[in-house]
């Protein structure tokens, strides 16, 4: 794979980003006014691309003062998982958080998402409770997660 960059998700990434998001997460996916909504609240959001300038994930990180900081999302590529991409956009997130001195960053993910759910352990994050039927329309349950600042 071609070098990754990591730049700010902005409003002309939200078609190529919606794509991802209707091949990931079907009628589950975000539309395009979440993001647009994402972004006009000023959360932090990130796009990782190729040397094209093509889009191969995304991630956000929404900030509700003083102290919770929720990962709202990382999502790959299906061509460009297991690769790294996913990692980058975790560890970019997480610099975020320490840089603003939160104590603490969660998230939730879905409860039969095995891999995710290893990616977050391996950055230290802990269950420490379940959304039963958070994602709709599969009824899903979440997992929430939080790892606490080193």
């Amino acid at each position: 794979m071609s070098a990754v960059r990591l730049e700010r998700f902005r409003w002309w990434h939200i078609d190529e980003v919606l794509l991802i998001e209707a091949d990931l997460f079907g009628a589950e996916q975000w539309s395009a006014a979440m993001f647009w909504n994402e972004l006009a609240n000023g959360h932090h959001y990130l796009v990782a691309t190729d040397d094209g300038g093509i889009v191969l994930g995304y991630a956000g990180l929404a900030v509700t003062p003083p102290d919770e900081v929720w990962v709202q999302n990382i999502a790959v590529r299906r061509d460009a998982q297991r690769r790294g991409v996913g990692r980058l956009l975790l560890e970019a997130l997480l610099a975020e958080a320490a840089r603003l001195g939160a104590p603490s960053t969660l998230l939730e993910v879905a409860a039969d998402n095995a891999p995710a759910q290893r990616l977050y352990a391996a950055y230290g994050f802990e269950p420490i409770g379940v959304r039963r039927g958070y994602y709709q329309p599969s009824n899903t349950d979440a997992l929430v997660m939080r790892r606490d600042q080193d």
